[in-house]
């Protein structure tokens, strides 16, 4: 099986965001930051309101809103720092590796990568898991780096996921 795709930065943030939605560390991470600063938030109220003549009502109220507003958005602020530094790093260098025209070829023995800049090659043996959303296909190598395939340049979506499929249960 061969294909012939194009990998754009946005393919590639939409992988780490799939991932650090998936993963167990990045939603472990976001359930972190999400409760435990409006809980700091309001340590600091009680603080505030013990050492200071300040009025214990108005300053929990402050406090509290703040932590509600904090919980119902921060999800959203997270994605979009992922997004943010993933691009930063993209810009930083070149990434005619990465992003750019890609030809993929699948055979029994494994899948060949190539790119302007080289080939990468793995044994079906390497492939972890394949992991499909609606738009794309992460063919898993490790628990950190896939092979990202955008369905928009796929033939048949069911063919690529059966092929795979069939040659990582060899």
């Amino acid at each position: 099986m061969e294909i012939q795709y194009e990998l754009t930065e946005e393919d590639v943030v939409a992988f780490n965001l799939y991932h650090v939605k998936n993963s167990k560390v990045g939603k472990n991470s976001l359930q972190w930051q999400r409760f435990v600063s409006p809980l700091i938030f309001l340590l600091f109220a009680y603080f505030l309101s013990v050492f200071t003549d300040m009025a214990r009502g108005p300053l929990f109220a402050t406090f509290a809103l703040t932590a509600v507003v904090w919980v119902i958005l921060y999800p959203k602020y997270f994605y979009f720092h992922i997004t943010r530094q993933v691009r930063k790093m993209l810009k930083e260098g070149k990434n005619d590796g990465l992003v750019g025209e890609h030809f993929m070829k699948m055979n029994k023995t494994g899948m060949t990568d190539t790119t302007s800049t080289g080939e990468t090659n793995v044994q079906w043996t390497g492939v972890q898991r394949i992991i499909e959303d609606a738009d794309y296909f992460y063919i898993y190598t490790s628990t950190v780096s896939a092979y990202i395939l955008p369905k928009r340049d796929v033939y048949s979506e069911e063919a690529v996921k059966a092929y795979v499929e069939k040659r990582m249960g060899n």
